[in-house]
């Protein structure tokens, strides 16, 4: 099994949310899709991104996406894939000297419609580089086309106090775990957020395919960090029936998957 295959990625419109490496798995599995399964995949965002021009064969910023997608399928020629500018940014605007606009879920609903891409990679809510997240009342920006969602948090949290260090919005985890600020996170705490209506599956439709990640697993006991939140998570939700350990700056990313 390959990282694509383990957080059913392979195809659709596939969202990441939540915090500790959702830039960093949409790159990853740009880079591994196009090399494997989905030659035209898409990397875009429903929310503000960092520039990542570096990450993807080229950025289009334009208003018409699905235009510039069937320019960029035929090179003009009619022939599919004519030009190879795979995998293909998407954005809308520059909204300031660090980041790209998110397109409204509305037109991602029309690249997903179009046809033209096989795979549509959408950042739908941010977390200001923290590793542990959990959504405010505007998060996340989820398409109706979104096939998976893909929430995220690093292991690195488990063990550190609740605190903007490491946590964005660190009094929406504490409303939804009963902790208070400055305790210490417990596995259960991850998973209970992960696991959560107002944590990582907030908005997620009833056709939509979970598949929590968790993310930063760089030694023997970050790996048994995860496995404890997995195992718990694996037990709290409903929306869950599997669970992703992995560390996505690695050239293979796949640690585990617990079912």
């Amino acid at each position: 099994m390959n990282i694509l295959e383990a957080l059913r990625a392979e195809s659709g419109t596939v969202c990441t949310v939540g915090a500790g490496g959702k830039k960093t798995t949409l790159y990853t599995l740009a880079s591994h899709a196009t090399e494997d399964v989905a030659p035209r995949t898409v990397v875009t965002a429903s929310v503000r991104i960092p520039f990542f021009d570096s990450h993807v064969e080229r950025v289009d910023v334009t208003e018409e996406p699905v235009s510039a997608l069937e320019e960029r399928a035929d090179g003009g020629t009619g022939t599919s894939d004519a030009n190879g500018d795979w995998p293909l940014g998407l954005v809308p605007e520059r909204a300031d000297e660090e980041r790209y606009g998110g397109y409204d879920n509305e037109i991602i609903d029309e690249i997903d419609a179009s046809g033209e891409a096989d795979l549509v990679l959408v950042k739908a809510d941010g977390a200001r580089m923290r590793d542990f997240k959990a959504p405010d009342d505007h998060e996340p920006q989820l398409p109706q086309c979104t096939d998976t969602v893909i929430p995220i948090a690093s292991t690195h949290v488990v063990g550190e106090p609740l605190s903007t260090e490491l946590v964005h919005r660190p009094e929406l985890v504490a409303d939804i775990t009963g902790l208070e600020l400055g305790e210490e996170i417990r596995p259960a705490d991850v998973a209970a957020v992960l696991a959560s209506e107002q944590g990582g599956v907030k908005d997620v439709s009833e056709d939509a395919t979970v598949v929590p990640l968790l993310n930063k697993v760089d030694d023997e006991a970050l790996r048994d960090a995860g496995v404890e939140i997995a195992t718990e998570l694996l037990e709290r939700s409903d929306h869950v029936d599997r669970v992703v350990l992995a560390q996505m700056i690695a050239d293979d990313p796949l640690v585990d998957v617990l079912e």
